[in-house]
């Protein structure tokens, strides 16, 4: 498979994969891209983007960032943060942080730290959503045997709009999927 933009941040990519393997993590191919991990536990991953090259680590949330240097992925991240990278020579001046952040995230690893997240009973369900449950068993019953993930990324989506008639529209397309049993991202089965 081949990923977007690799090939763009290929140097990048080697840059980060030295300094990852060099503090003594396996690596290994997951998702198509170069991922790290210590006793089988993924612990960052490389991520080529379209205007750059990312390092994630998959607990970084509990990563002390002295140096303000992680990000969140995106809004509604909870364990990952990521540094973005656009050239072989920043990567080389964050060298000994990217270190000193992947010793500290094994040693995370090592004591079996977990990242708390938030459940999805601790988001509220739009009243939308709520209307349509509420009226129909059938898709309550379904909503309810859905995965905790998948209840989350329905109510990530319908509460992302901001107003009300483009809420209720969101939930109420979303109702197929709902039935179908997969999550507001999945592909039809």
């Amino acid at each position: 498979m081949q990923v977007p933009y690799a090939k763009k941040w290929a140097k990048e990519t080697q840059e980060l994969r030295k300094i990852a393997v060099g503090c003594g993590l396996e690596e290994e191919f997951k998702w198509g891209k170069p991922c790290f991990t210590l006793a089988g536990k993924n612990v960052a991953i490389v991520i080529p983007l379209k205007e750059s090259c990312a390092f994630s680590f998959f607990k970084g949330a509990l990563l002390k960032d002295t140096k303000g240097m992680l990000e969140r992925a995106g809004e509604h991240t909870q364990a990952g943060r990521w540094i973005k990278f656009t050239s072989v020579a920043e990567i080389a001046d964050a060298e000994r942080a990217l270190e000193r952040y992947l010793r500290e995230a094994m040693e995370l690893e090592k004591a079996g730290k977990k990242v708390p997240l938030k459940k999805p009973e601790e988001h509220a369900v739009p009243e939308e959503l709520q209307a349509l449950l509420g009226s129909d068993r059938e898709l309550k019953a379904a909503f309810a045997a859905l995965t905790p993930g998948r209840r989350r990324s329905y109510l990530l989506h319908i509460t992302g709009a901001k107003q009300a008639a483009t809420r209720a529209a969101r939930a109420e397309r979303c109702v197929p999927m709902i039935l179908s049993g997969r999550g507001y991202n999945e592909m039809p089965r």
